[in-house]
């Protein structure tokens, strides 16, 4: 836990210095506490581009993270990630609803309208997934089963999926590459005041979602000795569904999709801290999980590479090994 806390604050550090333009770190400081540089332009990078871009990507994996730790314990499916309820792939309809239909209708991407068109995005996406979202929690009062629901989590986004590519044949290319690019994902996205309606809604639900380390705990042991032990199954059930869609759709709508990062620091941290105690899990997988979104974000931005990487092409790169070890690690038992 000590390490991860100290990894944060470096993380931060080198994520505001490092890029394709170099900047002192006397500089960065100076610019964080009021301070204009001599070099206007240094002021622009650090607190226009890539100090949104590092709080977003500290927030998105501890977000992500938290997520896939709650999924995985309450359908206790270690391959259970945050997406696993068809949340993400309904905001992606959303998206794509708007990206796609609206350039075969109005002959132009949205995307390419600024902030106006930013927000339709955002707001397409919420709307995609708030409605699966209230699918989820009403199906999950009305079956007492975990694997129901996961089902319709496939499902989901089979049809999701469907859709989307339906819309893709019909569409122009310049509309289908604006879609692809936003589904690659990207902790850039987020500009202007976005950033502070985004940190403020996480920081509400971040710390909600560090309240519900007792009833995880209580499901581990099962759904008979979590009735003796006094726990609502049903109230629990919703309260975690809620409380990791939300997450999960705040992050896709904000910075698209983002693969990998839920599935894996899970089991990083249960490796790392050898303990299945929720009290302990929660807060290690937050911290691990902004850890390595911000390493992700580094690695994405690589100095002398013009531009960045996209961020899945990352995560995947960290998330799909643990994945494959987790796999291999079952079939042995």
């Amino acid at each position: 836990m000590t390490l991860l806390l100290l990894s944060i604050p470096l993380l931060v550090v080198l994520n505001l210095i490092i890029g394709t333009v170099s900047i002192p770190v006397s500089d960065v400081f100076n610019i964080l506490i009021g301070n204009e540089s001599d070099d206007l332009a240094w002021n622009n990078i650090v607190l226009k581009t890539r100090l949104p871009q590092t709080l977003t990507a500290l927030t998105c994996g501890a977000a992500l993270s938290v997520a896939g730790l709650q999924m995985q314990t309450l359908f206790h499916n270690p391959l259970a990630g945050p997406s696993v309820l068809g949340v993400s792939s309904a905001a992606s309809l959303g998206v794509a609803f708007v990206v796609l239909v609206n350039g075969t209708i109005g002959g132009s991407v949205i995307s390419q309208f600024g902030l106006v068109g930013n927000s339709a995005i955002i707001v397409a996406a919420i709307a995609g997934a708030v409605s699966v979202m209230v699918l989820i929690v009403y199906l999950s009062q009305r079956f007492e089963g975990y694997v129901t629901l996961l089902i319709v989590g496939v499902l989901i986004g089979y049809i999701a999926s469907a859709i989307t590519g339906i819309l893709k044949y019909f569409s122009s290319e310049e509309d289908v590459r604006a879609y692809v690019i936003w589904g690659l994902g990207s902790f850039s996205k987020i500009t202007g005041g976005q950033i502070t309606v985004f940190l403020s809604l996480m920081g509400v639900m971040l710390p909600i979602s560090m309240l519900l380390a007792k009833p995880l705990n209580q499901l581990l042991l099962g759904e008979q000795y979590a009735v003796n032990l006094g726990l609502d199954i049903r109230k629990a059930r919703l309260c975690i569904i809620v409380v990791s869609g939300i997450l999960v759709a705040l992050v896709t709508a904000y910075c698209g999709p983002i693969m990998f990062i839920g599935l894996a620091v899970p089991h990083l941290c249960r490796a790392l801290l050898c303990t299945a105690d929720h009290r302990i899990l929660l807060p290690a997988t937050l911290l691990c999980g902004a850890s390595i979104a911000l390493l992700c974000n580094l690695i994405a931005r690589m100095p002398g590479y013009e531009g960045a990487l996209p961020i899945n092409s990352v995560t995947a790169l960290i998330g799909a090994p643990v994945a494959l070890k987790v796999i291999l690690k079952r079939n042995r038992k």
